[in-house]
């Protein structure tokens, strides 16, 4: 039998949701897309401290790969991409029923006007303008996933008493 860090499972309406570790907090498995490795480490250090599960991708190609071998909790993809960018990756992942339920949050430097309404169209959740701080990213990872805010604490610190 596989342990809770090892599966996510799907309920209601098809959106996925992590399973309680032995603590009883939830296990999220996020996937940060972006092709600059400073961009991921930064994330994925800042939503791991914070007790989420991560993994990474570097393009288009990899973040479909991945979401449909892991099938991650939610998606966070940035839209310039090499090879098959963010836009195109995140259709594929909308237009495929094994991923269409899987939250995409796009996180890029297009600011211009009209993108975040393409990037809905393309089927992202939401949209991030970079430079996005990585506490910012989890509160709107939050806010999708439906989760209540985190204490300041990482998961499994404890407290200090005087």
């Amino acid at each position: 039998m596989n342990s809770p860090r090892e599966v996510t499972k799907r309920t209601g309406g098809g959106v996925p949701r992590g399973l309680p570790d032995r603590n009883g907090s939830v296990d999220y498995l996020i996937l940060i897309v972006d092709d600059f490795t400073d961009n991921r480490e930064m994330y994925a250090q800042y939503l791991a401290f914070r007790g989420f599960r991560v993994a990474e991708a570097a393009d288009g190609h990899e973040a479909l790969q991945k979401t449909i071998e892991l099938l991650p909790d939610l998606v966070v993809m940035d839209l310039s991409l090499p090879g098959m960018d963010g836009w195109e990756a995140t259709r594929r992942l909308k237009g495929d029923g094994r991923t269409k339920g899987i939250p995409v949050v796009a996180l890029t430097g297009h600011a211009l006007d009209g993108h975040s309404q393409t990037a809905r169209e393309a089927g992202c959740d939401s949209f991030l303008i970079k430079p996005c701080q990585p506490q910012e990213l989890e509160v709107e990872i939050r806010r999708i996933l439906g989760l209540t805010a985190a204490p300041l604490e990482p998961r499994g610190r404890k407290e200090r008493h005087a």
